[in-house]
């Protein structure tokens, strides 16, 4: 059983920074692909960024330059720092791992970008 916890949701002011992460447990990030992705309010899902095994990372195109995905194996956790937040980045921030043949998937942090 694998089981994602997100943390380090808020609300922020356009402009400033927030740093998310995404703790596992029942596997390692170090040998599964993982994703951050995100819903806004009567919005599908969207990708933000993945991160694979041989550390290969993919952004949006949305955050590029902004955001920065970064893995520590030892705490078997992955952040998503972001920086320079807009309104639009408002939504629940989810992460997600492959594993045996699924995907798995946190509970989601909420992140408002608001002035």
């Amino acid at each position: 059983q694998v089981h994602l916890v997100e943390s380090g949701g808020g609300m922020v002011q356009p402009g400033e920074s927030l740093r998310l992460s995404c703790a596992a447990s029942g596997t390692p990030f170090s040998t599964n692909h993982m994703g951050w992705y995100r819903q806004a309010p009567g919005q599908q899902r969207d990708f933000v960024a993945r991160l694979s095994p041989g550390a290969n990372i993919d952004y949006a195109d949305s955050v590029k330059g902004r955001f920065t995905v970064s893995r520590d194996n030892a705490k078997n956790t992955v952040y998503l720092q972001m920086n320079n937040l807009k309104p639009e980045d408002t939504a629940v921030y989810y992460c997600k791992i492959y594993y045996r043949g699924r995907d798995w998937w946190g509970q989601g942090t909420q992140v408002t970008v608001s002035s």
